[in-house]
């Protein structure tokens, strides 16, 4: 798991992608030009949550570790300790795996 410095505020979360399969099922090697971007990564820091209308404070439900899906244009790409992660609101996840 990577560490970093960084700590996202509000609602907000860093995730380090994925890597894909470089082979397809049937054996094909997939060249880094024809790849897609995955949309699964693993949590490496979350923000403390935000205030619900009485102003307290409602925790994350994803928490550092988990491991989830996300959409294929969702987030901001930024490159952290020369690592390349995206920042993203928790409501652009999809669903944790596992």
């Amino acid at each position: 798991m990577a560490s970093t410095n960084f700590r996202p505020l509000h609602d907000r979360v860093v995730v380090k992608r994925v890597e894909s399969e470089e082979k397809t099922k049937g054996g094909i090697i997939i060249p880094d030009t024809a790849k897609e971007k995955p949309a699964e990564g693993e949590i490496i820091a979350v923000g403390s949550g935000v205030r619900d209308d009485k102003g307290a404070l409602v925790a994350l439900d994803v928490k550092v570790g988990d491991r989830v899906l996300f959409g294929k244009w969702s987030g901001t790409e930024v490159k952290l300790d020369g690592v390349d992660l995206l920042i993203m609101k928790e409501s652009d996840i999809m669903g944790v795996i596992g």
